[in-house]
Parts: structure tokens; C-alpha cells; sequence
């Protein structure tokens, strides 16, 4: 198997309220409206964050971010007004800050992430 995208899903209950937050959280507007319940954002190259109605899962799902400075984003976050948690030790330097958007899925910037520990 040879992948060539990776596209991570976030389920709610409001297209336009989560388009709101989730460009806030990306600083920018949604790249791709594919469909009226459908937004995206590139956030790497072959990675997606797509934000889908289906009220019966919102709620449900987690997005886990690693970020070069998580203090950085962490105030750059609060400026934009959204409210990330405080800032945790997690284990071997990393350090996470936690967030639910409007329907409770929760966003995770983590701070000192590696691929082998």
C-alpha cells in the first residue's frame, strides 16, 4: 500500500460554526468546500483536517497537532480568542494543551514531539 493523502475527519453539528472555529484555530479560511457538508484545510502537504456534519458522532473525535513552539501557539491561539488549556508535562520533554471546539471534539497542540522517544 503506497498512501498518497491523509485526511482526518471532525465530526459536527454545524458546518458554518465549525468552518468558524476551525478557521480561527488555522488562521485562515477552509481551502475546499467540496460539498455543503464538507470543509477542508491542508495543514501539510497530503494532509487534510476535514470538518463533516454528523450530528450523531460530533463530539466524538480528537486531533492531535505537534507544533515547533507550543507556548507560541498556545498565545497566538488566546489572541484569536479561542481558549486552549493550560500547559502540561506530558512525559520526556512533552508538553500538551487541550482544547474542545464548539461540539466537544478535542484539539491537542503538543510541544516537544519526536518520532522516537
Amino acid at each position: 500500500m503506497s498512501l498518497t493523502h491523509v485526511l482526518a475527519v471532525v465530526h459536527v453539528t454545524d458546518v458554518d460554526a465549525g468552518r468558524r472555529w476551525y478557521a480561527t484555530l488555522f488562521g485562515r479560511p477552509e481551502g475546499n468546500n467540496p460539498m455543503p457538508t464538507l470543509v477542508e484545510w491542508q495543514v501539510l502537504p497530503g494532509a487534510w483536517v476535514q470538518v463533516f456534519l454528523d450530528p450523531d458522532r460530533a463530539g466524538t473525535d480528537e486531533l492531535n497537532f505537534a507544533v515547533d513552539d507550543l507556548d507560541r501557539h498556545v498565545r497566538e491561539l488566546r489572541a484569536r480568542g479561542l481558549e486552549p488549556g493550560d500547559i502540561v508535562d506530558a512525559s520526556n520533554g512533552v508538553r500538551l494543551s487541550r482544547m474542545p471546539d464548539p461540539d466537544g471534539n478535542v484539539v491537542t497542540l503538543i510541544g516537544g514531539f519526536r518520532v522516537v522517544y
